[in-house]
């Protein structure tokens, strides 16, 4: 291995073993062992002057800005012309050798750096003014901030976001509306952040295209006048270059083939490839066009199409009340996948494509992904949107706005609107049912299987639907229901914080549950001046808790959910020595296993934990006292006692 793979290897074991540590609690590798590899990576950075943004021997400072500042660039960033035929890409290259590259699919940025530092970073922007985005650059995980040039060198790239990182980030936010499209628009927020460290937790990658023409007279020698050199130049500064082959047009063919092949195998998000003259300088004199530059052009993959049968059309309600079309027909291979459903839009879709159940049809995925119809070759017509809604069995209304028509749930109390209170429910700081994400909850109502919270609990009355739905099975199920009968034995103060009172949280759950002595009848017929008394529980919330308790339907909802699940009462022997004092916990811990442990101590021992430093605080926990973190410096500017976990156990506060 060379010494830069030798680098991003070293790299990559520190960064896991740290997260292990401080993250999660779990030590992979001896102190001696981590430093050992440490040291190898100093001095290899050293060897090399490869520095990684990301590398542990780094400590970025995360910046702030008040708005990206604008830059034009030194010349315009064209667009390139663009084809979906092969032979238009033999007949564009003739006799001259190519470079075929990945297209991908990220957000341009041109990075400039200066006696072997990143200078300067901007996005391609309209071609002729960017944005200035240095900070955020500088937090990409796989550029170099320092290499071994100490001229001026700029290089073109895409940064782009990978698909699992995308799901990953997906998957983190619990409202399935404010999820991101797909890894392009992700990827572009993120580049664009005002704060840096937010730019920095969505893990960026940088992969560089091209490298503009240098100065230096002894650097454009040493790369070369070919694209495969600039290529090979900046691989061995550390730089990770678009994947490339190079062709003729004898190959050219079979070689977009090869990377067609790729496509579901890859994790970062294409939309074509690239095709350049290897001879940089033959490409630079044929000059451009108003529009384009005629040294290079794009590569638009044409969709593949199959043809199959229209079976039925499924009517699926979503939380804003609208009911969206999905079109199921006979299965078929699509980009080496199996394909039966493609969304239809709206009504005025439908009625546009002449759709009729029993038409020949003709689906692609568009962009290699998503199914879409693209042709109704029988057009029979006469698909006619139900009067009721499948969710709720309510009214349901056409509506017209911008000349598109689309099909709407009027009822208010529609559950597929009050998908974001099934999913507060089975979280995991409440009923803690693992397995109900809120894209299942939303198929499941869908579905007509949820109306209430309680229906949660006879699921098991559906399993011959629920385990022939596509990406469900057997072992789902099973897996599904096990969680859903563990949750049965629950949790007071978890069952209270999941019923989604307004305004309510755990805390405030538990301190109404150890008010009430765990009595649930009692709790149900609370009165607001009795609330008021309790610690931390204000006019608002007590008029809102005793209001939602006061509401028919409601109560109901709750009676059903209290005829299912039993509350297992934890006896609290402890010493209530805490009682009237607040905590603050930061950093990482070495005695507990997490925070939400030390957190439970506090609170069974009378205690309460918030999460952010003020006057009423009474210790911050930190087993790094003299760190220089936002919370150790609001703490000692109010004269807050900052303690480790041993002084806590030994009650030194």
């Amino acid at each position: 291995m060379d010494k830069i793979g030798r680098i991003k290897e070293l790299i990559e074991i520190l960064n896991k073993a740290s997260r292990a540590y401080y993250a999660e609690d779990v030590e992979i590798m001896s102190n001696f062992e981590y430093d050992k590899l440490y040291d190898e990576l100093l001095m290899l950075e050293a060897e090399t002057g490869t520095v990684y943004a990301n590398s542990p021997t780094q400590n970025v400072g995360y910046e702030v800005v008040s708005e990206l500042p604008k830059e034009k660039h030194p010349s315009p960033m064209l667009s390139l012309d663009k084809t979906k035929e092969v032979e238009v890409l033999v007949s564009w290259l003739g006799d001259k050798e190519g470079l075929l590259s990945w297209k991908m699919d990220g957000l341009t940025v041109v990075l400039t750096y200066e006696n072997g530092t990143l200078s300067k970073a901007v996005t391609r922007g309209n071609g002729e003014i960017g944005e200035v985005i240095t900070p955020n650059a500088k937090t990409f995980v796989n550029i170099p901030s320092n290499i071994n040039y100490k001229g001026k060198l700029t290089i073109r790239g895409e940064a782009i976001i990978t698909y699992s990182e995308f799901e990953k980030i997906n998957a983190s936010i619990d409202d399935v509306d404010a999820r991101y499209k797909n890894p392009r628009n992700l990827c572009s927020g993120s580049v664009r952040q005002l704060n840096s460290k937010i730019t920095a937790e969505r893990h960026v990658k940088f992969y560089a295209f091209s490298m503009v023409e240098s100065e230096d007279p002894e650097l454009n020698a040493r790369v070369g006048n070919t694209f495969s050199g600039r290529f090979d130049y900046l691989t061995d500064l550390g730089f990770e270059v678009v994947e490339y082959k190079k062709v003729q047009a004898g190959n050219l063919p079979d070689t977009v083939k090869w990377f067609s092949e790729q496509i579901p195998k890859n994790d970062f998000p294409t939309d074509g490839l690239v095709l350049s003259f290897e001879d940089i300088a033959y490409g630079r004199s044929l000059g451009t066009t108003a529009k384009f530059p005629r040294n290079a052009i794009a590569f638009k993959w044409r969709d593949e199409e199959a043809e199959t049968t229209l079976r039925e059309i499924e009517w699926s309600p979503s939380r804003t009340g609208l009911i969206n079309p999905v079109a199921i027909f006979d299965t078929v291979d699509l980009e080496g996948t199996d394909v039966t459903r493609a969304s239809l839009h709206n009504i005025s879709y439908i009625e546009d494509m002449e759709l009729g159940i029993g038409d020949r049809i003709k689906v692609y995925k568009a962009n290699m992904i998503i199914p879409q119809i693209s042709e109704n070759l029988t057009k029979s017509g006469g698909i006619v949107p139900p009067d009721s809604c499948p969710a709720c069995g309510g009214e349901t209304r056409i509506k017209n706005e911008n000349d598109t028509k689309t099909l709407c749930c009027i009822n208010p109390d529609c559950p597929a609107k009050n998908i974001k209170l099934f999913s507060l429910f089975v979280s995991r700081n409440a009923m803690n049912i693992d397995g109900m994400s809120e894209a299942t909850i939303e198929r499941f109502i869908g579905e007509g299987f949820l109306h209430g919270l309680s229906d949660i609990y006879h699921l098991k009355e559906h399993k011959d639907e629920i385990v022939v739905l596509d990406g469900f099975g057997e072992k789902s199920y099973v897996n599904l229901t096990e969680a859903i009968e563990k949750s049965r034995k629950a949790d007071m103060a978890a069952f209270l914080y999941g019923l989604g009172i307004p305004g309510f949280g755990v805390a405030n759950a538990k301190l109404i549950v150890k008010a009430y002595k765990s009595d649930m009848e009692a709790i149900i017929n609370a009165k607001e001046e009795d609330l008021v008394e309790i610690d931390q529980v204000g006019d608002v919330l007590a008029r809102d808790f005793v209001a939602y308790f006061r509401d028919e339907k409601k109560l109901a909802e709750v009676r059903k959910l209290l005829d299912e699940i039993e509350f297992v009462i934890e006896e609290n022997t402890l010493e209530q020595d805490l009682d009237g004092m607040t905590f603050v916990i930061t950093g990482s811990l070495e005695t507990y296993p997490n925070r939400d442990a030390l957190k439970k101590e506090i609170e069974d021992r009378g205690g309460k934990v918030a999460g952010s430093v003020s006057a009423k605080t009474t210790c911050l926990i930190n087993n790094d006292i003299n760190s220089s973190s936002s919370k150790n410096k609001k703490a000692k500017s109010l004269g807050i006692p900052i303690i480790n976990e041993e002084m806590f156990k030994n009650k030194q506060f």
